[in-house]
Protein backbone atom coordinates (compact mmCIF):
# COMPACT_ATOMS: atom_id res chain seq x y z
CA UNK A 1 0.00 0.00 0.00
CA UNK A 2 1.26 3.49 -0.86
CA UNK A 3 2.10 5.63 2.18
CA UNK A 4 -0.46 8.31 3.06
CA UNK A 5 0.42 11.85 4.13
CA UNK A 6 -2.58 13.92 5.27
CA UNK A 7 -2.21 17.71 5.30
CA UNK A 8 -3.95 20.14 7.66
CA UNK A 9 -3.14 23.86 7.46
CA UNK A 10 -4.60 27.35 7.54
CA UNK A 11 -3.14 28.17 4.11
CA UNK A 12 -6.40 28.17 2.14
CA UNK A 13 -6.48 27.44 -1.60
CA UNK A 14 -5.95 30.89 -3.11
CA UNK A 15 -2.17 31.05 -2.75
CA UNK A 16 0.70 28.70 -3.55
CA UNK A 17 1.38 27.65 0.03
CA UNK A 18 -0.59 24.39 0.19
CA UNK A 19 0.70 23.30 -3.21
CA UNK A 20 4.29 23.99 -2.21
CA UNK A 21 3.90 21.84 0.90
CA UNK A 22 2.49 19.00 -1.21
CA UNK A 23 5.53 19.33 -3.45
CA UNK A 24 7.94 19.20 -0.51
CA UNK A 25 6.30 16.00 0.75
CA UNK A 26 6.45 14.38 -2.67
CA UNK A 27 10.06 15.41 -3.17
CA UNK A 28 10.88 13.38 -0.06
CA UNK A 29 8.50 10.48 -0.82
CA UNK A 30 7.45 10.29 -4.48
CA UNK A 31 5.22 7.28 -3.93
CA UNK A 32 3.13 9.01 -1.25
CA UNK A 33 -0.58 9.60 -1.60
CA UNK A 34 -1.03 13.16 -0.34
CA UNK A 35 -4.50 13.89 1.07
CA UNK A 36 -5.80 17.36 1.91
CA UNK A 37 -7.58 16.96 5.23
CA UNK A 38 -8.31 20.69 5.19
CA UNK A 39 -6.53 23.94 4.39
CA UNK A 40 -9.42 26.09 5.61
CA UNK A 41 -8.65 26.32 9.32
CA UNK A 42 -9.12 29.94 10.35
CA UNK A 43 -5.78 31.78 10.09
CA UNK A 44 -3.57 31.21 13.16
CA UNK A 45 -6.34 29.28 14.99
CA UNK A 46 -4.43 26.50 16.75
CA UNK A 47 -7.48 25.40 18.78
CA UNK A 48 -9.54 24.83 15.64
CA UNK A 49 -6.63 22.94 14.07
CA UNK A 50 -6.16 20.73 17.13
CA UNK A 51 -9.86 19.85 17.13
CA UNK A 52 -9.97 19.11 13.38
CA UNK A 53 -6.89 16.91 13.55
CA UNK A 54 -8.21 14.82 16.43
CA UNK A 55 -11.70 14.58 14.89
CA UNK A 56 -10.40 13.34 11.52
CA UNK A 57 -7.45 11.10 12.38
CA UNK A 58 -9.57 8.12 13.36
CA UNK A 59 -10.89 7.80 9.81
CA UNK A 60 -7.37 7.20 8.45
CA UNK A 61 -5.56 3.85 8.45
CA UNK A 62 -2.70 2.88 10.68
CA UNK A 63 0.57 4.10 9.22
CA UNK A 64 -0.78 7.46 8.05
CA UNK A 65 1.50 10.47 8.56
CA UNK A 66 -0.26 13.74 9.42
CA UNK A 67 1.39 17.06 8.60
CA UNK A 68 -0.45 19.63 10.74
CA UNK A 69 0.75 23.21 10.43
CA UNK A 70 -1.03 26.21 11.88
CA UNK A 71 2.02 28.07 13.02
CA UNK A 72 1.74 31.70 14.15
CA UNK A 73 5.13 31.29 15.89
CA UNK A 74 6.99 30.25 12.73
CA UNK A 75 10.63 31.32 12.82
CA UNK A 76 10.64 31.88 16.57
CA UNK A 77 12.17 29.60 19.20
CA UNK A 78 9.09 27.35 19.28
CA UNK A 79 10.10 23.71 18.82
CA UNK A 80 9.27 21.39 15.93
CA UNK A 81 7.82 17.97 16.73
CA UNK A 82 7.39 14.52 15.27
CA UNK A 83 5.39 11.98 17.22
CA UNK A 84 3.91 8.52 16.95
CA UNK A 85 0.54 7.80 18.54
CA UNK A 86 -1.72 4.76 18.06
CA UNK A 87 0.16 3.60 14.97
CA UNK A 88 0.09 6.99 13.23
CA UNK A 89 2.70 9.72 12.93
CA UNK A 90 2.30 13.46 13.30
CA UNK A 91 4.58 16.33 12.29
CA UNK A 92 4.17 20.00 13.12
CA UNK A 93 4.98 22.88 15.47
CA UNK A 94 5.04 22.53 19.24
CA UNK A 95 2.25 25.02 19.92
CA UNK A 96 -0.54 22.80 21.23
CA UNK A 97 -1.78 21.57 17.87
CA UNK A 98 -1.40 17.95 19.06
CA UNK A 99 -3.19 18.48 22.40
CA UNK A 100 -6.28 16.38 21.70
CA UNK A 101 -4.39 13.65 19.87
CA UNK A 102 -2.13 13.27 22.90
CA UNK A 103 -5.00 13.52 25.39
CA UNK A 104 -7.05 10.84 23.67
CA UNK A 105 -4.30 8.33 22.91
CA UNK A 106 -1.46 7.16 25.13
CA UNK A 107 1.33 6.41 25.24
CA UNK A 108 3.05 8.58 22.65
CA UNK A 109 6.60 8.66 21.34
CA UNK A 110 7.60 12.31 20.88
CA UNK A 111 10.79 13.68 19.33
CA UNK A 112 12.01 17.19 18.67
CA UNK A 113 12.95 17.81 15.04
CA UNK A 114 16.56 19.02 15.07
CA UNK A 115 18.22 17.01 12.26
CA UNK A 116 18.89 19.77 9.71
CA UNK A 117 20.07 17.17 7.22
CA UNK A 118 16.40 16.36 6.63
CA UNK A 119 15.44 19.93 5.70
CA UNK A 120 15.40 21.64 2.32
CA UNK A 121 18.70 23.25 1.38
CA UNK A 122 17.41 26.73 2.13
CA UNK A 123 15.04 27.14 5.05
CA UNK A 124 12.80 30.20 5.02
CA UNK A 125 12.15 31.72 8.43
CA UNK A 126 8.49 32.13 7.41
CA UNK A 127 7.69 28.80 5.71
CA UNK A 128 8.71 25.87 7.87
CA UNK A 129 5.75 23.86 6.55
CA UNK A 130 7.51 23.61 3.19
CA UNK A 131 11.14 23.63 4.26
CA UNK A 132 11.13 21.53 7.48
CA UNK A 133 7.83 19.80 8.17
CA UNK A 134 7.09 18.72 4.61
CA UNK A 135 10.43 16.96 4.02
CA UNK A 136 10.31 15.33 7.48
CA UNK A 137 6.76 14.08 6.94
CA UNK A 138 7.73 12.67 3.56
CA UNK A 139 10.72 10.82 4.93
CA UNK A 140 8.72 9.40 7.82
CA UNK A 141 6.07 8.21 5.37
CA UNK A 142 8.83 6.55 3.33
CA UNK A 143 9.84 4.53 6.38
CA UNK A 144 12.45 6.59 8.22
CA UNK A 145 12.68 5.79 11.94
CA UNK A 146 11.14 8.42 14.19
CA UNK A 147 14.40 8.66 16.14
CA UNK A 148 16.16 10.06 13.07
CA UNK A 149 14.44 13.43 13.41
CA UNK A 150 16.13 14.31 16.71
CA UNK A 151 16.11 13.62 20.46
CA UNK A 152 13.09 12.45 22.50
CA UNK A 153 10.99 15.11 24.19
CA UNK A 154 8.79 14.72 27.26
CA UNK A 155 7.02 18.09 27.61
CA UNK A 156 5.07 18.99 24.47
CA UNK A 157 3.00 22.14 24.75
CA UNK A 158 -0.68 21.59 25.62
CA UNK A 159 -3.52 24.03 25.04
CA UNK A 160 -4.96 25.44 28.26
CA UNK A 161 -8.66 24.68 27.89
CA UNK A 162 -11.45 24.31 30.42
CA UNK A 163 -12.47 20.67 30.48
CA UNK A 164 -15.77 19.25 31.71
CA UNK A 165 -16.33 19.52 35.45
CA UNK A 166 -19.11 18.96 37.99
CA UNK A 167 -20.68 22.22 39.17
CA UNK A 168 -23.21 20.86 41.63
CA UNK A 169 -25.32 17.82 42.38
CA UNK A 170 -26.25 16.20 39.07
CA UNK A 171 -24.87 19.13 37.06
CA UNK A 172 -21.82 19.32 34.82
CA UNK A 173 -20.37 22.17 32.80
CA UNK A 174 -18.07 22.41 29.79
CA UNK A 175 -17.57 24.99 27.05
CA UNK A 176 -18.03 25.35 23.31
CA UNK A 177 -14.80 24.24 21.64
CA UNK A 178 -15.65 24.74 17.99
CA UNK A 179 -18.40 26.12 15.76
CA UNK A 180 -18.60 24.26 12.45
CA UNK A 181 -19.86 25.63 9.12
CA UNK A 182 -23.39 24.42 9.90
CA UNK A 183 -23.44 26.44 13.12
CA UNK A 184 -23.21 23.37 15.36
CA UNK A 185 -21.68 24.15 18.76
CA UNK A 186 -19.20 21.35 19.45
CA UNK A 187 -18.31 21.16 23.13
CA UNK A 188 -15.51 19.87 25.32
CA UNK A 189 -17.83 17.12 26.61
CA UNK A 190 -16.43 13.90 25.13
CA UNK A 191 -18.01 10.49 24.57
CA UNK A 192 -16.83 9.20 27.97
CA UNK A 193 -18.24 12.28 29.70
CA UNK A 194 -21.63 11.73 28.08
CA UNK A 195 -21.58 8.06 29.08
CA UNK A 196 -20.74 9.00 32.67
CA UNK A 197 -23.58 11.53 32.84
CA UNK A 198 -26.04 9.07 31.33
CA UNK A 199 -25.02 6.48 33.91
CA UNK A 200 -26.49 8.71 36.62
CA UNK A 201 -29.94 8.38 34.99
CA UNK A 202 -29.75 4.66 34.11
CA UNK A 203 -28.84 5.50 30.53
CA UNK A 204 -32.07 7.36 29.75
CA UNK A 205 -31.25 10.50 27.71
CA UNK A 206 -34.73 11.94 28.31
CA UNK A 207 -33.69 12.41 31.94
CA UNK A 208 -30.96 14.91 30.97
CA UNK A 209 -31.19 18.38 29.47
CA UNK A 210 -28.53 20.67 28.06
CA UNK A 211 -28.52 24.38 28.84
CA UNK A 212 -26.88 26.94 26.53
CA UNK A 213 -27.39 30.71 26.74
CA UNK A 214 -30.53 30.14 28.82
CA UNK A 215 -32.11 27.69 26.36
CA UNK A 216 -32.98 24.28 27.85
CA UNK A 217 -32.57 21.59 25.19
CA UNK A 218 -33.30 17.87 24.94
CA UNK A 219 -30.53 15.31 24.52
CA UNK A 220 -31.48 13.29 21.42
CA UNK A 221 -29.95 10.71 19.07
CA UNK A 222 -29.94 12.74 15.86
CA UNK A 223 -30.97 16.14 14.48
CA UNK A 224 -34.32 15.00 13.03
CA UNK A 225 -35.52 13.86 16.45
CA UNK A 226 -36.70 17.47 16.86
CA UNK A 227 -38.72 19.61 14.47
CA UNK A 228 -37.22 21.81 11.78
CA UNK A 229 -35.75 24.94 13.36
CA UNK A 230 -35.69 23.42 16.85
CA UNK A 231 -32.52 23.18 18.93
CA UNK A 232 -31.22 20.02 20.57
CA UNK A 233 -28.06 18.35 21.83
CA UNK A 234 -26.58 15.21 20.23
CA UNK A 235 -23.45 13.12 20.50
CA UNK A 236 -21.85 14.18 17.24
CA UNK A 237 -19.61 12.36 14.78
CA UNK A 238 -16.50 13.87 16.37
CA UNK A 239 -17.27 11.96 19.58
CA UNK A 240 -18.23 15.18 21.37
CA UNK A 241 -21.52 16.55 22.60
CA UNK A 242 -22.78 19.20 20.22
CA UNK A 243 -25.65 21.65 20.30
CA UNK A 244 -27.49 21.87 17.00
CA UNK A 245 -30.58 23.20 15.26
CA UNK A 246 -32.39 20.91 12.84
CA UNK A 247 -31.82 22.52 9.42
CA UNK A 248 -30.51 25.68 11.08
CA UNK A 249 -27.58 27.27 12.92
CA UNK A 250 -27.32 26.85 16.68
CA UNK A 251 -24.63 29.51 16.82
CA UNK A 252 -26.89 32.09 15.22
CA UNK A 253 -30.15 31.01 16.86
CA UNK A 254 -28.72 30.78 20.38
CA UNK A 255 -26.16 33.55 20.06
CA UNK A 256 -23.31 31.33 21.27
CA UNK A 257 -19.68 31.10 20.20
CA UNK A 258 -16.48 29.38 21.24
CA UNK A 259 -15.99 29.57 24.99
CA UNK A 260 -19.69 29.77 25.82
CA UNK A 261 -20.61 27.63 28.86
CA UNK A 262 -22.67 24.49 28.24
CA UNK A 263 -24.34 22.83 31.22
CA UNK A 264 -25.86 19.35 31.45
CA UNK A 265 -28.25 18.61 34.30
CA UNK A 266 -30.99 16.20 35.25
CA UNK A 267 -34.30 17.14 33.65
CA UNK A 268 -36.04 17.02 37.03
CA UNK A 269 -33.95 19.90 38.40
CA UNK A 270 -35.60 23.32 38.37
CA UNK A 271 -33.96 26.31 36.80
CA UNK A 272 -31.03 26.56 34.34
Amino acid sequence: MRPIVALLTDFGSQDHYAGAVRGAVLAACREATVVDLTHDVAPHDVIEAAFALAAARGAFPEGTTFLAVVDPGVGSDRRALALEVAGQRFVGPDNGIFTFVLDEHAPARIHEITNAGLFRARVSATFHARDIFGPVAGRLAAGMALEEVGPPLADPMRLALDGPRPVGPDQWEATVLHVDRFGNLITTFGHDDVDAMLSTVQGDPTELVVVVEGAVLPLVRTYSDVGEGEACAVLGSSGRLEVSVNLGSAARQLGAARGAPVRVRKASRAGG
